[in-house]
């Protein structure tokens, strides 16, 4: 006898029960055709799981533990059917979501909670990676969403503007400029820059370099491959060096870093744009669900309605 969701659903209400007339009355079917179904889910696994009397049923050491696990199966399998309809409507249960580490703090929180509250079956796997790899991973099948900063174009990628942001100065609190509450880019000229490597987010430094060029000099970088964000923050509170970052990863880091302090930059104002991505040739509705709560979690927190002059 193969073992069914369906007998192990009559199992659990008896052993709920602990009667099988109020089972039976639960489970909408005759009283003997469950007592015949219990017996051969007995003789299936070779074990009793009811001790039977004329006044009461109790269950056995085997029929305790497979109350324990019957539940757990039937939710996992549940769940595997649910999801395998889904699948086949169109809509992946599963969503790969690739992001750049500056989006870890208040952006990605945000969309993940409105991915939460809109679509609650979803499970979003998300990775860090930079900028730069997000476009090629997507177009390889192996993401099903992006978030990145100034992603390069590629054929077979769509884009959309999520956020946009101005780029501030993280610094420690006994840095000489950290009095100011604002930073004119000038200022920087005689500072080291922490930077991610160009081949990170290559758009997004040169736009950092073309602000220094406009001020009228060329800045002295000081650039990581795959920096961790702690170390770099770590490395801010106690040196002399200046990060340049979105405001928004700015302030909550500078939150998490004590001895650190975030100060505007201008003259000029130097724009982070934060764009979410997709393969333009995947037909999956999830994507476009995943798209479509983006689109309203930027209009909800105003992350377009401030533009960088």
């Amino acid at each position: 006898m193969d073992i069914s969701p369906r007998v192990l659903r009559y199992f659990v209400a008896v052993a709920e029960e602990l009667h099988f007339g109020r089972a039976a009355a639960r489970l909408y079917i005759a009283q003997p055709s469950l007592s015949h179904q219990i017996r051969k889910l007995e003789e299936a696994l070779g074990t009793p799981l009811f001790v039977r009397s004329s006044r009461s049923v109790q269950l056995t050491a085997a029929g305790r533990t497979l109350a324990r696990e019957a539940p757990e199966a039937l939710a996992a399998l549940e769940r595997a059917v649910q999801r395998t309809r889904l699948s086949g409507a169109g809509i992946t249960a599963t969503i790969r979501l690739g992001y750049t580490p500056v989006t870890g703090l208040g952006t990605l929180t945000a969309l993940l909670d409105a991915l939460r509250e809109d679509h609650p079956d979803f499970v979003v796997d998300a990775r860090e990676l930079f900028s730069a790899e997000i476009p090629e991973r997507l177009r390889a099948g192996e993401l099903d969403v992006g978030l990145a900063l100034s992603p390069p174009p590629l054929d077979g990628v769509k884009s959309e503007l999520l956020r946009e942001e101005p780029v501030t100065a993280v610094l420690s609190a006994r840095h000489r400029l950290a009095g100011a509450a604002r930073i004119p880019v000038k200022a920087l000229r005689e500072e080291t820059l922490l930077l991610f490597a160009r081949r990170l987010a290559p758009a997004y430094y040169d736009t950092i370099i073309a602000a220094c060029q406009e001020a009228g000099f060329s800045p002295t970088i000081c650039a990581f491959d795959e920096p961790p964000v702690s170390a770099t923050l770590a490395r801010l509170s106690s040196g002399r060096e200046v990060s340049l970052a979105p405001a928004s990863f700015a302030e909550h880091a500078a939150k998490t870093s004590p001895g650190t302090v975030v100060r505007e930059v201008v003259d000029p104002s130097i724009p982070a744009e934060l764009s979410v991505l997709w393969p333009a040739n995947d037909p999956s509705p999830a994507i476009a669900h995943v798209v479509d709560t983006a689109r309203r979690c930027a209009e909800r927190n105003e992350w377009l309605r401030h533009p960088v002059a």
